[in-house]
Parts: structure tokens; C-alpha cells; sequence
């Protein structure tokens, strides 16, 4: 059974330490699904989310090598697998985890600052040009405008759908808790994930 170690937040971190993305585990998957004899292939997965595109395109590759070389796929959460990485967790037929194990995070989240009121006390003054009404959405150095909150949250309502769509499709009949428990971005310890059917054993 060959391993795949699936580790490290997901997507971009700064431009010199990029995290996990498609572009970097595609070959190590694709030569894991190729080994001849293979029973199955077993991720081991330590990840505490990133990028939904990029855990979402890891999750989507895993998925059609399984089914090209129809193997199974075992998962293995070491310390966490959370948001993103419970995403790409779900590529598993099976998941296995630690009784300490952290898992879920079935949420969006974003943030930013609101610099407005101090570069007004220390004397700037904010200059922005922009060709689009929306370009300067949340910038952090004018007022939060309640029309682009609107927005965002419009956008994460959308991306969350799209991740609670993906584990119900993995998980199944398996899930046992209610959706607005088990979709509601909390996340818990190893023992709970399994009795509310995010994980195996």
C-alpha cells in the first residue's frame, strides 16, 4: 500500500514558502495510484485548511485516480485535518484518526482591518483610484461599507455550499449529526468526529 503524506496549510503562504497546492502533490499522487500491486493507497493527512480552490482540486485529482485505477483510498488524520483538510480527507474512501485527532472546520472564514481612524489621527491622507464602482471593496483604509459585508458574505454562503455539497457526497449515509451542527465550522476531537460520522475509527 503506498503512503502519501498530505501535510502543511493549503494555497499560497508567502511567495518564498508555498503551502500545499495540486501543482505540488500531482506527480507523488499519480506515482502512488501507478505502483503495480497496489491494494489501495493510504494519505496521511496534517492540515489545517488554506485554500478552498486548492483543496478542492487536490480532493477532485485523488478522486479520479481512484477511480482510473480503481483502488481504494484510506485516510489517515494525524493532528488535524480541518476545513481544507478535511476536504481533501473526504477523497477517502475511509478515514481513520486519533482519539486527539482535530476534524471539521466545515466553514469559510475571512478577514481584514480597519486602518481608517488611524492614518486619520497620524495625518494621511488616503488617495485611491479605481475604474469599477466595486474595485475597492473592504479596503481596510476607508470605512466598512455594509453593501460589500453583504457581498462577502453572499460569496462565502456560495463557497460553503459548494464544501458542504462535497462532504455529503463523500460521507453519506454516514453522517450523523445535524447539518447545523456538523456545518456550522466547529471542529472536534477524534472520538466525536467518528460518533457524528466524519470519520471511520
Amino acid at each position: 500500500v503506498p503512503v502519501v503524506r498530505l501535510s502543511g496549510v493549503i494555497g499560497a503562504v508567502t511567495p518564498l514558502r508555498p503551502g500545499m497546492s495540486l501543482a505540488g502533490v500531482a506527480r507523488t499522487l499519480e506515482r502512488a495510484f501507478a505502483m503495480k500491486h497496489a491494494k489501495a493507497v493510504a494519505l496521511v493527512i496534517n492540515s489545517p485548511g488554506g485554500s478552498p480552490v486548492q483543496s478542492r482540486q487536490i480532493y477532485l485529482r485523488i478522486r479520479q485516480l481512484a477511480a482510473e485505477k480503481k483502488l481504494p483510498v484510506l485516510v489517515f488524520v494525524e493532528d488535524v485535518a480541518a476545513s481544507g483538510g478535511y476536504m481533501i480527507a473526504c477523497a477517502g474512501d475511509e478515514i481513520f484518526c486519533d482519539p486527539s485527532s482535530i476534524l471539521g472546520s466545515i466553514g469559510v472564514v475571512g478577514g481584514t482591518f480597519g486602518f481608517q481612524e488611524l492614518i486619520r489621527k497620524i495625518g494621511i491622507e488616503r488617495r485611491l483610484y479605481t475604474a469599477g464602482v466595486n474595485k475597492a471593496m473592504l479596503d481596510p483604509f476607508l470605512p466598512e461599507n455594509p453593501d460589500d459585508v453583504a457581498r462577502i458574505k453572499a460569496l462565502q454562503r456560495e463557497i460553503h455550499a459548494l464544501f458542504i455539497g462535497l462532504v455529503k457526497e463523500s460521507r453519506g449515509s454516514r453522517l450523523k449529526g445535524a447539518e447545523d451542527v456538523l456545518f456550522s465550522g466547529e471542529y472536534w476531537a477524534g472520538e466525536s468526529s467518528v460518533s457524528l460520522g466524519l470519520a471511520d475509527a
